[in-house]
């Protein structure tokens, strides 16, 4: 599933998090994290996992394009 990295650091940034506290509340590895980010991809389930993590609907993170 495609991810917007954008969107992310927009809504951590919201939320006053950093990479740390999203691995914290999303229970994904701090290094799985950064590769996340780094490619834009993850798998579904993953994607759940962050959108919960950071209060938003997994719609909201999505890549549209």
């Amino acid at each position: 599933m495609k991810i917007s990295i954008r969107k992310i650091e927009a809504i951590m940034a919201r939320n006053g998090f950093t990479k740390s506290v999203l691995s914290e509340r999303s229970g994904i590895s701090r290094q799985n994290i950064s590769t996340i980010t780094l490619r834009g991809t993850c798998e579904p389930k993953t994607a759940g996992r962050i959108a919960q993590a950071l209060g938003v609907d997994v719609t909201e993170i999505m890549d549209e394009g």
